[in-house]
């Protein structure tokens, strides 16, 4: 008698063998990728836009079938196109959600890398659909940004500091050799040695050659720097190291924490991103009343004054400069008050600055001038406080919408805008943690900015479409996607906010008890 279980034998025939249905369970989370994509309109979406199929040759794979692979694979880890091929055909999961389809490893790759535009799409539908349900509300929305990698090395970055740098190393190695060339004596040089020296000169020419035809390159294309492997990735800093990466701009609703609205920007820091992300959230949300917010690396004048201009309300502290007038120990522009009525400035003499016809004008930015007069200036007690020795009179400029920024910043200084401020970073951080360090999506496999949007994109739709099935489970998300289907989710939406209430409910309860239970047991000890 054996001992232990026996297994069936490997080359026993089955006379009725178990259908590939029957190895994944009902509540198993590819049905659900399986029902949901199904339900989707390829069409609007153009997921068939880049399809090539010939009426004479192959047929060509569903991009539904790409789509539910791609999900899966960001959803557990498994982002490679090579390692998607390889799952399809070893994981039963996989090849119940393919129906045994095996597409190779570059087609599975040209679908995300052709289909940039339709991920964003399939992104914001998902949003929109929170939002339908009211799982995003748009009342306190959080935006920030993140620098994920590039598929690109460092080592094949151009920068332009970088480059003059090495030109003017190597033009004082040539002039120090042709200066030791010409003291020396030449018949003590000997012959195997002159043409050492002699190689070693035409090395540095030809390195020069090559740094001077890569800066006249940078300057041809007006940029200060570029990466032979991806001209859209940039070199950003962070406190510990550079990296060739892209900027991943984000903006959380403070309900539920689902990402309302991503993009991605080639620049190093924030400031030119606030307008674009406040509207494209709006544009989700359709929340006239809603607040948005963000930290002082999205500080910009302009930006500002954009978004305020279009009803958005927005809470953004004022980051701290130093300024240069503050380290000489003179007057800083917040001593010198603003008279509406007259149009001028008060200096702390209490006498005025007054506007002169001269503007200044840079970019997209006008500044009115206010100067005080020569003998104002040169007989005021407070000059030592107020003016450089050599500097004859005061002047102050004034931005056109300096205004509309003294409002913004007067806001600021509320307890509810510091409230709001303070909650920023548990809204919007929570996403950029869970994205980088429990679902492993630090960077990404594309290249160029347009396809980086894409993957960023499909990104961003399997967060939140994890953290769906985490909220509501997957029998209440499978009732979701027929109301979807049907067009009707009013009754759905009652039942998800019902299900949330109680499961919150249900956990404070056990959170209460289990803090009563500790106190009991660490009175007890005493």
């Amino acid at each position: 008698m054996a001992r232990y279980k026996q297994g069936d034998n490997r080359k026993q025939q089955l006379l009725f063998p178990p259908s590939l249905d029957e190895y994944v369970s009902e509540d198993n989370v590819v049905r659900i990728i399986d029902e949901y994509v199904e339900i989707l309109n390829i069409a609007e979406l153009e997921l068939d836009k880049n399809l090539k199929n010939s009426l004479d040759g192959q047929k060509a794979y569903n991009p539904k079938l790409f789509l539910k692979i791609y999900i899966y694979g960001y959803m557990n880890r498994i982002r490679s196109s090579r390692r998607l091929e390889s799952e399809i055909k070893r994981n039963i999961e996989m090849m119940w959600l393919c129906e045994n389809l095996t597409p190779t490893y570059k087609t599975i790759s040209n679908f995300r890398k052709d289909n940039a535009q339709a991920l964003k799409k399939v992104f914001k539908e998902f949003s929109l659909m929170l939002k339908n349900i009211e799982l995003i509300t748009g009342d306190v929305v959080a935006v920030d940004g993140a620098f994920l990698r590039a598929n690109a090395s460092k080592n094949q970055l151009m920068s332009k500091k970088t480059l003059q740098k090495d030109i003017k190393e190597i033009d004082e190695k040539i002039d120090n050799y042709l200066t030791q060339l010409d003291s020396s004596d030449n018949e003590d040089i000997g012959e195997n040695l002159f043409v050492k020296e002699s190689k070693y000169l035409t090395n540095l020419k030809e390195k020069k050659e090559q740094l001077d035809k890569n800066l006249a390159r940078l300057e041809e294309m007006e940029v200060n720097q570029h990466n032979t492997t991806d001209p859209d990735a940039k070199a950003m800093v962070k406190p510990d190291h550079n990296l060739m990466a892209y900027n991943s701009q984000i903006t959380v609703d403070s309900k539920y924490k689902f990402i309302v609205a991503t993009d991605v920007s080639s620049e190093g820091n924030d400031k030119q991103q606030l307008h674009h992300m406040a509207q494209e959230t709006k544009a989700i949300t359709q929340n006239d009343k809603g607040i948005f917010l963000a930290d002082g690396g999205y500080y910009s004048a302009n930006e500002i004054r954009k978004v305020l201009q279009e009803g958005i309300i927005l809470y953004l502290p004022t980051p701290k400069h130093n300024d240069p007038q503050s380290k000489k120990g003179l007057y800083t522009k917040d001593k010198f008050e603003y008279d509406k009525n007259n149009d001028c400035y008060i200096c702390p003499n209490n006498q005025q600055l007054q506007k002169k016809s001269f503007t200044q004008k840079r970019k997209d930015r006008v500044d009115f001038l206010y100067r005080g007069t020569s003998a104002m200036c040169k007989s005021c007690p407070l000059r030592d406080k107020c003016l450089p020795p050599k500097t004859a009179t005061k002047s102050i400029y004034r931005w056109e919408h300096q205004e509309l920024l003294d409002t913004h910043h007067k806001n600021m200084q509320s307890h509810k805008a510091k409230e709001l401020i303070k909650q920023r970073g548990s809204i919007v951080e929570h996403p950029f943690g869970t994205i980088k360090r429990n679902l492993g999506w630090e960077h990404y496999l594309v290249r160029g900015k347009e396809k980086v949007s894409g993957e960023n994109a499909l990104i961003m739709f399997t967060y939140n479409f994890k953290r769906l099935l985490n909220l509501i489970g997957i029998a209440l998300f499978r009732e979701l996607i027929r109301a979807i289907k049907d067009n009707n989710l009013e009754q759905i939406r009652e039942k998800i906010a019902l299900y949330i209430a109680c499961f919150y409910f249900v956990w404070l309860y056990y959170f209460k008890m289990t803090k009563i239970y500790e106190l009991r047991v660490e009175n007890d000890r005493f």
